[in-house]
C-alpha cells in the first residue's frame, strides 16, 4: 500500500511539474521591434521560431527604425530591436546589448505596373512630369535614398514624404505616384515594376538586431537574436531577398 501510494504521489507530482512548466512556458512572450521592411519575412520567421522554440512566443511591432527608437526610448515594454541602419541602432547603445548584423540589402526603383512613365534610371526621377515618393530623412530607406541622388547630383522634388518603405511602397502600387525607391525585398511583396539601380550608385543597408536592456524576458530575447544569425532563419532572409550579413 506505502509503495502504490509513493508511487501514485510521485506520478502526481511529475504531472504537476509538467503542467507548471507548460504554463510557464506559454506565457513567455517576447515583443520585438523591427523595421517595416521585415514585416514579410518575420512573420514567416515567426512560425519557424515559435515551433523549435515550443516556450516562447513571439510579437512583433513593425515601423521606421526612427520610430521604433522613439519607442525604446519613451520605455515602451519590448524585447528586442532590429532596425534598418546601423545609425539608428547605435544611437541607443545604453538600451541594447552588443548588436549582431542580421542582413544585408539594397536599393532598387519602384514604378507603377508596366512603367508607364518610361523610368530608367535614378534621373529620370527628377524629371517634372513624374509624381515621386519617398521616404522622409530621418528614415534609414529615406536616408539611403539621400545618400545615393545626392552622389548623382540629382535633385528630386518628392510630392510626399513617408514615414517608412512600406508607406513610400503602398503610394507606388495604389498609383498616387509614379514611382519612387525602396528596399529591393519590399518590392517583391507588390506588383509594382522596378528598375535596377546598378551598384555603383547604390547603397547598401544593414540590418542589426539586440536584445533591449530593460527586457524582463532577457534570455529568450538574446536566444531570439542570435537565432536571427542561424541557418534557418538565414534561409529565410536569402529567400525573402535579403543578402548576407
Amino acid at each position: 500500500m506505502n509503495r502504490t501510494r509513493t508511487a501514485l504521489a510521485a506520478a502526481l507530482l511529475v504531472s504537476l511539474t509538467a503542467a507548471c512548466s507548460s504554463t510557464g512556458e506559454k506565457e513567455t512572450t517576447v515583443t520585438v521591434l523591427a523595421a517595416a521592411s521585415l514585416t514579410d519575412v518575420f512573420k514567416q520567421a515567426q512560425a519557424a521560431y515559435e515551433k523549435s522554440h515550443p516556450g516562447t512566443k513571439l510579437t512583433f511591432s513593425f515601423a521606421g527604425s526612427q520610430e521604433l527608437a522613439a519607442q525604446v526610448r519613451q520605455g515602451v515594454p519590448a524585447d528586442a530591436l532590429v532596425t534598418a541602419d546601423t545609425k539608428t541602432m547605435d544611437g541607443l547603445k545604453g538600451s541594447t546589448t552588443t548588436p549582431v548584423t542580421i542582413a544585408r540589402n539594397k536599393l532598387t526603383i519602384v514604378t507603377t505596373p508596366g512603367n508607364p512613365k518610361n523610368i530608367h534610371t535614378l534621373a529620370d526621377l527628377a524629371r517634372p512630369d513624374l509624381k515621386v515618393v519617398l521616404a522622409a530623412p530621418e528614415v534609414p530607406a529615406g536616408r539611403y535614398s539621400k545618400k545615393i541622388l545626392d552622389s548623382q547630383h540629382i535633385t528630386v522634388e518628392p510630392v510626399s514624404q513617408e514615414a517608412n518603405v512600406r508607406a513610400v511602397l503602398s503610394k507606388v502600387s495604389m498609383k498616387e505616384a509614379d514611382a519612387g525607391i525602396v528596399y529591393e525585398t519590399d518590392a517583391k511583396a507588390t506588383k509594382t515594376t522596378t528598375v535596377e539601380i546598378p551598384a555603383s550608385q547604390n547603397a547598401v543597408a544593414l540590418y542589426p538586431a539586440a536584445t533591449l536592456k530593460k527586457s524582463e524576458h532577457t534570455k529568450q530575447a538574446d536566444d531570439f537574436v542570435k537565432w536571427l544569425t542561424s541557418d534557418e532563419a538565414q534561409q529565410l532572409l536569402r529567400k525573402a531577398g535579403f543578402q548576407q550579413p
